[in-house]
């Protein structure tokens, strides 16, 4: 607490030196604390704030209206925004407001993220466009009813640089056409798994907007005759072409002759692409920066590495699944010097010795990909501690032969390691785990299915990786309440956690999980100690919680579900398969949680068919997608099967 005088000495200060002090406060948690203090540091909120994301549709008007100096809105947690909501939004701001001014919060607006508002159409789409001149980037990736009409009102937005419309399912080439037309600044197009887009809309997109930076058409059926089109966008430095199955080498050949400026390229799971087409690509951009190959490759072959020799900045290169020699490391070690990432993951003919000849002249490597390459020994570690000192990354899930020494190597060189995947290295036991605690900048560890770890082991990493937000324990069957104590002393930043399968972890263990405020997604498969007083230790402490998997918890009762009804209003996904939920509990959960977007209701024994209608009528409104037991599909009625088809819900049945 503040003294009188400490506290006069800090209103004192101008309004120009409080704005630079906050937007030198990076975390959202530390802005959050300085807007609490006083109405003058709320006042500078106010006045500073540019970047909006909001979590509960029910408090956007009020935000609105109380940041309108906004350049960056993000929606994606709001996916039940409609053409409605919009119409509000842009003629008045919060109930009850008497302002004349409509729209005010739209006019400076840069940034707009509507992913997944998959009610959302043409009229809303339209109003926005008009009511935002200054738009430049909009994402309504996922927004699976998007088709022409929406991206015609879109196109209005004739500012636009960068659009993401990744798997909106109803676009077609006339829709694309559109966006073409309008757009035709766009610097960068996405358009993943678009499965109606064909040669035709290609082509015309790159006619009309030559300024195409990047472009993503991974997952469409185009063919070569796409790349034809691509290959004369002069500005084009990133090309996204993964799994596209009717592409081939003879396409990229088009590509060796055109875009001058490409500088990444990704062919992965590209079936018909083969070494022959990668010389096309490398012959012609010698100052390629990133390749990504993985998985459409069955080897590296002596020509691709040959010509290879001639990228001297490449930075990145994925070559995952293909079968290498040692011979190949030599060579890409030697001529590939800056080099910061490299995918192997379950490439053939890894070894010790071809990862210390690779390590040895790439000193800068930052990621690193192992992940199956079986034959990797504390040998091949050692070599990368001690030659890697700023690597970042780490992957070696399923390399059975690591231990603790070489952990120890990584402890002592990798200081700057953030993410590791030990899965499945049962080499790896307490002792390592106490080496690995000295990389304290660790955000990331994976260590499901290893079986030789402890809550001991578990206490080294609470005591001294402070900044871990991702650990994985799945299956860590030596885990309990004790490391799970120790964790949450000092793992205060943890937002993902698996403890599925960890038979030991009772509810004094949840209760300890309950102290990590900030945590958003909990895997908690199978728990079987665990009861409602459990859950809701969780329910209470974890506001944050977005994602909740208790499948097969079958001892937790109704006062656990009633808690999480209660209090985990941020809820979007939840797995209650197999659990001893009743009807009532069913409904409390379906019905309360404003925000569920997909629910998983498989073999709940005590619910009968007329609770899980009752549920999923107090939810249809909101729910998208729902995975039901296969046998429901002849009990429930016909009507609640009909009003979900009809709002989109996506119905799964098991």
């Amino acid at each position: 607490m503040l003294s009188f005088q400490s506290s006069k000495n800090v209103l004192s200060l101008t309004e120009d030196l409080l704005v630079r002090i906050y937007e030198l406060l990076a975390a959202e948690s530390d802005r959050k604390s300085f807007r609490l203090v006083c109405r003058e540091f709320r006042r500078i909120d106010t006045l500073t704030r540019r970047h909006l994301r909001v979590i509960r549709i029910e408090f956007l008007p009020i935000l609105l209206r109380k940041y309108p100096r906004l350049q960056s809105l993000d929606l994606s947690a709001c996916p039940r925004i409609d053409d409605g909501v919009v119409s509000l939004l842009l003629t008045r701001v919060g109930p009850g407001s008497n302002s004349p001014i409509l729209g005010h919060w739209a006019w400076g607006l840069k940034s707009l993220v509507l992913s997944r508002a998959t009610g959302l159409r043409f009229s809303g789409l339209e109003m926005l466009a008009r009511a935002c001149p200054c738009l430049e980037s909009v994402d309504v990736s996922y927004c699976c009813g998007f088709g022409d009409r929406e991206a015609a009102a879109l196109s209005s937005a004739v500012g636009l640089r960068e659009l993401n419309m990744d798997k909106c399912l109803q676009l077609t080439d006339v829709g694309l056409a559109k966006i073409a037309v309008g757009c035709s600044k766009l610097e960068k197009l996405s358009l993943k798994w678009c499965m109606e887009m064909t040669d035709l809309g290609i082509d015309l997109l790159c006619k009309k907007c030559v300024d195409l930076k990047y472009l993503d058409v991974s997952y469409l059926k185009v063919t070569n005759e796409s790349l034809h089109s691509i290959a004369s966008l002069l500005k084009l430095e990133v090309l996204g072409l993964m799994a596209c199955p009717l592409i081939d080498d003879v396409g990229l050949q088009f590509i060796e002759r055109g875009c001058p400026s490409l500088k990444v390229i990704d062919v992965s799971r590209c079936e018909g692409v083969s070494s022959s087409g990668l010389i096309f690509v490398v012959r012609g951009h010698r100052n390629l920066l990133e390749l990504n190959a993985g998985y459409c490759l069955s080897e590296l072959s002596t020509a691709l590495l040959h010509q290879m020799k001639n990228l001297n900045h490449l930075e990145v290169i994925r070559i995952d699944g293909a079968r290498i020699s040692e011979t190949s490391f030599q060579v890409i070690s030697a001529n590939c010097k800056s080099l910061v990432e490299i995918g192997l993951s379950k490439c053939l003919g890894v070894t010790n010795m071809g990862i210390m000849r690779l390590v040895s002249a790439c000193i800068n490597l930052r990621v690193l990909n192992l992940t199956c390459c079986h034959s990797i020994t504390d040998a091949a570690i050692s070599a990368i501690a001690y030659s890697c000192r700023s690597l970042v990354c780490l992957k070696v899930e399923s390399c059975n032969m690591i231990t603790e020494k070489g952990l120890c190597q990584l402890g002592s060189f990798c200081l700057l390691l953030e993410e590791i995947d030990l899965t499945d290295c049962c080499g790896v036991n307490d002792k390592g785990l106490e080496y690995l605690s000295r990389c304290s900048e660790l955000s990331c560890l994976k260590l499901g299915l290893c079986t030789n770890i402890s809550n001991k082991g578990l206490s080294y990493i609470g005591f001294n990786c402070l900044k871990i937000h991702e650990l994985d324990l799945y299956r860590c069957t030596g885990i309990g309440d004790d490391g799970l104590e120790a964790l949450s002393n000092g793992c205060k930043k943890l937002r993902k956690l698996n403890l599925s399968y960890c038979n030991e972890v009772s509810d004094r263990g949840l209760g300890y999980i309950g102290r990590l405020e900030e945590l958003s997604d909990l895997e908690m498969r199978a728990l079987h100690k665990i009861t409602g007083v459990g859950l809701e230790a969780v329910a209470v402490g974890c506001k944050r919680l977005a994602d909740l998997d208790m499948k097969h918890c079958e001892k937790v009762g109704d006062s656990g579900f009633w808690a999480l009804a209660y209090y985990s209003k941020n809820l979007r996904q939840i797995n209650l398969s197999y659990c001893g939920i009743s009807d009532m509990a069913l409904c409390m959960v379906m019905g309360n949680l404003s925000r569920l977007q997909e629910a998983k209701l498989v073999h709940l024994s005590n619910c009968t068919v007329e609770g899980v209608e009752l549920a999923l009528r107090a939810c249809c409104v909101r729910i998208k997608k729902v995975k039901l037991f296969a046998p429901l599909r002849f009990m429930l009625s016909s009507e609640i099967l009909e009003i979900l088809h009809a709002r989109g819900c996506i119905i799964r049945w098991d």
